[in-house]
Parts: C-alpha cells; sequence; structure tokens
C-alpha cells in the first residue's frame, strides 16, 4: 500500500516574463505549480487588493480554466490580486479533475477553522494569514457542482455587498449560516466574500461563468453596489434562498443511484437508493410527495438533516411511504447531487 503523501506547503509562484509563457492546458498550468499556489498580480491601483480562490475541491475546475485565461490574456486587474489555488495534487490524480479529495487526506474546504489539524490544517492556517496580510477589499471563491445546477452565489449573511459580488456571476444567491470550517467562513467578518458555484463541473457554460465573472470581478473600479452601474438592476432581482438544511447519508449507510420499480425493493446490499435524475430539482420548488429515492423498510432510517442551529430535521424534510421516500414538506433543493462518493463524503443536497 503506497504512503499517503504529505501536504506540500504553500508556495508564491511568480509572474512569468510574458503573459503566453503560462501553459494553455489547465492541466500542465497545474504541474508546473506543483502544489498550493499564492500567485500575485499587480493591478493599476497598487494601494487595494482582492483575492481570488479556487480548486479547493480538486473536482472543481472551472476556476482554475478562468483564472488561466485571465492570466493568459495580459490583462492588468483594477486592483492588486492574489489568486488562490489549492488542491492541486486531487486535481492532477488520474483522471484529471475527478477526485474531490485525495485519499486520506482532509477535505481542504473544511480546514478554515481551528484547531487546524494536519497538512490541510497548516495550508488553510497559513492561506487565512496571506488573506489578512493584504487586507483585501473583496474575496471570491469559485466552485463547480456535481449535479446540474444554475449558478448560485452562497454566504454567510444576505447584505448588498455580498449580492453585487454575486451579481458578477450569478442571479441567484443562498444565504447560509451553515458553519463547515469553509474559507468563507473564517473570512466573513473581515472581508466582503461570497462561493460562486458556477454549475456542473465539466459543462462548458460553468467555465464560461467562472470566466466571464472573474473578468468583471477583477476589471471593475469599484465592486460598491452603488458603482456596478447596470449590474444594480441584477442585485435588486437576485432570488435569495435562506437557510438551508444539509442533508446527509447517516455514517456507515450505503448509498447507490438508480431507479426502483413501484412494488421493488432496493438491493439488499443498499440502504438507500437515490433518484438518479435527483438533480433536475435543483432551485425547483419541490412538491410534497415527490419521491426522492427508496430504501428498505427494514433498514434504519438513513437520513441525517441539519440546520444552522444544530437541530437535526430529516423527519420534517422527508418521510418513507412503504420503500419509498418522499418529500413530506415543500422545499427548495440546492446542489443536489448525483454522485455517490459525494454524497456519502460530502452530503446529499441542500433544502
Amino acid at each position: 500500500m503506497n504512503a499517503i503523501a504529505e501536504t506540500p506547503p504553500l508556495r508564491s509562484v511568480a509572474l512569468p516574463s510574458s503573459p503566453d509563457r503560462w501553459p494553455a492546458d489547465a492541466t500542465a498550468f497545474l504541474r508546473g505549480l506543483a502544489g498550493p499556489a499564492w500567485i500575485r498580480q499587480p493591478g493599476r491601483d497598487r494601494s487595494r487588493h482582492r483575492v481570488v480562490s479556487t480548486l479547493l475541491h480538486g473536482n472543481e475546475p472551472s476556476g482554475t480554466r478562468a483564472v488561466l485565461s485571465w492570466l493568459r490574456s495580459g490583462a492588468v486587474p483594477a486592483v492588486d490580486t492574489s489568486f488562490f489555488l489549492g488542491s492541486i495534487a486531487a486535481a492532477l490524480e488520474p483522471p484529471a479533475f475527478s477526485h474531490r479529495v485525495l485519499f486520506g487526506h482532509h477535505d481542504l474546504n473544511r480546514c478554515f477553522l481551528p484547531p487546524f489539524d494536519g497538512g490541510e490544517g497548516a495550508l488553510a492556517e497559513e492561506v487565512l494569514r496571506r488573506i489578512r496580510s493584504v487586507a483585501p477589499e473583496a474575496l471570491v471563491d469559485l466552485h463547480n457542482t456535481t449535479g446540474a445546477t444554475p449558478a448560485y452565489g452562497v454566504g454567510p449573511g444576505r447584505d448588498r455587498a455580498r449580492l453585487a459580488l454575486t451579481a458578477l456571476f450569478a442571479d441567484r444567491y443562498v444565504h447560509s449560516d451553515l458553519k463547515l470550517g469553509a474559507l468563507i467562513e473564517a473570512v466573513q467578518d473581515a472581508v466582503p466574500s461570497v462561493v460562486i458555484e458556477c454549475g456542473r463541473a465539466d459543462d462548458e457554460r460553468a467555465d464560461r461563468v467562472a470566466s466571464d465573472g472573474l473578468v468583471r470581478f477583477l476589471t471593475a473600479e469599484s465592486l460598491a453596489p452603488e458603482a456596478l452601474g447596470a449590474d444594480r438592476k441584477r442585485i435588486d432581482d437576485i432570488t435569495v434562498v435562506g437557510e438551508p438544511v444539509r442533508v446527509c447519508l447517516q455514517p456507515g449507510r450505503a448509498l447507490r443511484y438508480g431507479e426502483i420499480p413501484d412494488g421493488a425493493l432496493p438491493d439488499a446490499d443498499s440502504d438507500l437508493t437515490i433518484d438518479l435524475a435527483i438533480d433536475r430539482h435543483n432551485f425547483e420548488l419541490v412538491a410534497p410527495g415527490t419521491p426522492i429515492g427508496w430504501m428498505r423498510p427494514d433498514r434504519p432510517w438513513p437520513f441525517v438533516a441539519t440546520r444552522a442551529d444544530g437541530a437535526e430535521v430529516s423527519h420534517e424534510l422527508l418521510k418513507a411511504e412503504g420503500a419509498r421516500i418522499e418529500a413530506r414538506r415543500a422545499f427548495v433543493p440546492i446542489m443536489m447531487t448525483t454522485d455517490p462518493e459525494i454524497a456519502v463524503q460530502d452530503c446529499i443536497f441542500y433544502a
């Protein structure tokens, strides 16, 4: 069995002598970085700073492609900008951009709150130190989802500064006070900041969301809501979803995706079978009685659903009707995934 590699320390990567010296290919770009990287680019206004974070998960490539496209363009940002690229080893593990986290390692985006244990914790602590040192006026953290979904922002408040940042990328925003150890939670009191979920990984539309929004973020002379010109209307029109519940699989339970005919039971080796096309419901109103999946009636309840205050509410959200799992009440799901590995490692969906 191969030994688990240590998480490399954060490296400062200098800009090349010419933008076209950056590799055109995203995987070649990451190989050249050789580990978690911090790239600083001077802007027209050297007195201010912005931060772009991406690749906190190795299977979320849109932000990497957007950052590389920007760096290769030779464009100069409005203000000094630092780019942080995190889970490079996971992204490069074959096949590229398919592993959220390396085997034996912690999820980097769950390590940004104390106690900062292990290699990922040390990396997260150093990233936070660098963010504090540059005192940015704004931060965006670019991600992908593993299910079909429109682009949206996520953050721990619903103030106009966060909505203004979201409007550069998307017209939906999720206000979440869940404490997961994410970067956005660690910086929430220090800098206006949002997560941008650009859409499904390897969807060209998600790549465009990341690239186009990043250009707007980097070139805007001011990110104040009143200074965004035509985007002001978009700020007022953003759909805000509040206080999601995190719906997870109970530890130790087996899950698969598929379809179960009426009257049939899931396989005996699976505690829960989730509808194979469940992600079609993302950002749609799910009515009471809508099927979510199937469970064997002789098995324990497979869900745990946690609110921001820690309350467990899975039975308020879902119910069993024989072998079928249905919505007990209406809700709007977010980030429903069809990836069983993500469903087990992280969560099945938010609602």
